[in-house]
């Protein structure tokens, strides 16, 4: 994929010519941990916003980590991010928090998505079935589900996550690595995509 800011896509545009630039709200959600702020520190373009805060003793039964995610922060109101994916498309990316006493944002953190990644973590799955709820039942923004895979290691079949999550048919499941830019581009251009389908079918209804 050619990006605007690279000399193969300065090449291609005709001297004098302003492209005119779309640009799309697309929302990363899931549950506490599941790598949302490492997605979007990833992939964005500019340095990006988050409002990480320091995990403190107290906050250990509210919170819960595993043993061994070495995780300190955690965010309390959104990731923010932006990414030029092509030379004519723009795209915003606004992380939720995960904790469930703020998933209140949630609505107005999608207010005007066009489309929703959520991702799994299969070590923690129960985690991930209020963002899965969230998106099935109390928003219209298409969606797609993405498992991150820890340590690069897929530890359950498609299939198997599939059914765990009684996800949909219709909904796209893939697997991606959170930390990795290339993989984070198709798993928001699957969701864009699956967007695009969702958008068309109910176009010809």
């Amino acid at each position: 994929m050619v990006y605007a800011s690279s000399p193969d896509a300065a090449s291609r545009r005709p001297p004098g010519r302003t492209i005119a630039r779309t640009s799309v709200k697309i929302v990363v959600a899931g549950g506490f941990g599941v790598g949302k702020t490492t997605l979007v520190e990833a992939i964005s373009e500019i340095p990006p916003v988050n409002t990480e805060a320091w995990m403190t003793q107290a906050a250990a039964n509210i919170d819960p980590v595993r043993a061994g995610d070495g995780k300190t922060t955690t965010t309390v109101a959104m990731d923010f991010g932006r990414v030029t994916l092509a030379s004519d498309l723009l795209l915003y990316l606004f992380g939720t928090p995960g904790q469930p006493r703020f998933w209140s944002m949630w609505d107005d953190l999608c207010r005007g998505a066009s489309a929703a990644v959520v991702l799994v973590d299969t070590r923690r799955l129960d985690v991930s079935f209020p963002a899965v709820n969230y998106f099935e039942n109390d928003s219209d923004v298409p969606f797609i589900v993405a498992v991150n895979l820890f340590d690069g290691v897929q530890t359950h079949r498609i299939p198997q996550i599939r059914a765990a999550l009684r996800l949909d048919d219709g909904v796209p499941l893939v697997a991606f690595d959170a930390r990795d830019r290339g993989s984070v581009v198709r798993v928001l251009t699957e969701a864009l995509g699956h967007t695009l389908q969702a958008t068309a079918g109910h176009a010809a209804k």
